[in-house]
Formats: structure tokens, C-alpha cells, sequence
């Protein structure tokens, strides 16, 4: 359905661009996003491979683990059925200092392994694992609503585009998450509560 809405918007705008004489300016529109979005890659890329690469040196150095030993009061909070010990607290711990820390590129294969994680954890429950759990939906929310003290992906947009003052989107993008993340918590207390009684 989405496709179908995108194509036709697209035969839309360019018909009208060949009727009103704008045809060039589409044309050389394409090939400037074009440019655009390979260098925004290549900076994704970067930053992910470093993330990945951090990642990896932290568990190898067992600071994974002993940040995930810091966070599991937070951890019993949001995750109240997960196993202290189970791989999926480790993931979920360094997906959300990645979202705190603004590298929300950075966040997905964190995120990926975490969702694998808490599949296995309701196999082994028995279930089927083709139904999102409790947990599954708990990280979902909070990943989404991403509460970002330092949003450096956006510093780094506004950088790449030329911004005067990249750093200025600090606070409100601090207020912004902070307000959609106390949302997601409550969300997930209201609905997980109903689900249960």
C-alpha cells in the first residue's frame, strides 16, 4: 500500500514538473539527494562500525557485564519476568546508552541481537516466540521514545548541513525524549498490568 502511495506521488510530482516547465529542476533534485544520501551513509557506516567495534572491545573487557549489573534495578523496573543472567539484559543494557547517548544508528544491531534474545527466552518458556512478549514490547517502546541526553546523530545532520550552531538542539531534543519515554513507561506499566489481571 505504501509502495502504491509513494509511486503515485512520484508520477504525480513529475508529470506536473514536465506540465510547468520544472523538469530540470526534478531532474538535478534527484541526483543532488542522490549525492546526499550516499555521504549520509558513509557517515552511518562510520558510526556504526565504531559503535560495533566499542561494543565488542566492552564485552571482551567485561564492561558490558558490569554496566549491565549497574542498570538492574532500572533492568527489574522495566523488565520484571527477565532473568538477571539472561544475554538479553546485556543487549538491552548497551542499546539504551547507545539511544542515551544519541547514537540511535548505533542502536540497531544492539537492538536486533536483543530482540533475538528475548525470542530464545520464550521459546524456552514454551511459547512460540512468533508472538511479541511482554518484554519484546516493553524494548520496543523504550527504544522508540529514546531518551537522549546528548543527540549526536542530530548534531551530526546539522553539522553535515551546514548548521551555525549544530549543538543548540541539545535541550529541546533532552525535552522531547525525556517527555515521549515517561509516556512509553507509563504505556507499558498500564498496558502489561492489564494484560496480566
Amino acid at each position: 500500500m505504501l509502495n502504491n502511495i509513494w509511486g503515485i506521488m512520484l508520477l504525480v510530482g513529475i508529470i506536473t514538473a514536465a506540465f510547468t516547465g520544472n523538469l530540470e529542476n526534478v531532474s538535478n533534485g534527484i541526483l543532488t539527494s542522490a549525492r546526499d544520501a550516499v555521504d549520509l551513509l558513509i557517515v552511518m557506516l562510520g558510526v556504526i562500525s565504531m559503535w560495533s567495534g566499542f561494543l565488542s572491545i566492552a564485552e571482551g573487557s567485561g564492561l558490558t557485564r558490569r554496566l549491565t549489573e549497574k542498570m538492574q534495578p532500572l533492568m527489574r523496573f522495566f523488565f520484571p519476568d527477565l532473568p538477571a543472567e539472561h544475554p538479553a539484559n546485556s543487549y538491552i543494557c548497551s542499546n539504551f546508552i547507545a539511544n542515551i547517548l544519541g547514537l540511535g544508528w548505533a542502536c540497531t544491531p544492539t537492538g536486533i541481537e536483543a530482540m533475538k534474545a528475548l525470542k530464545s527466552l520464550e521459546i524456552e518458556r514454551g511459547n512460540s516466540g512468533s508472538i511479541a512478549s511482554n518484554e519484546m514490547c516493553t524494548f520496543l517502546l523504550l527504544n522508540i521514545s529514546s531518551l537522549q541526553l546528548i543527540p549526536i546523530n542530530m548534531i551530526a545532520y546539522r553539522t553535515q548541513y551546514g548548521s551555525p550552531t549544530p549543538i543548540s538542539v541539545v535541550g529541546p531534543a533532552l525535552m522531547a525524549t525525556a517527555l515521549t519515554t515517561i509516556v512509553a513507561v507509563i504505556l507499558c506499566k498500564l498496558l502489561i498490568h492489564k494484560t496480566r489481571f
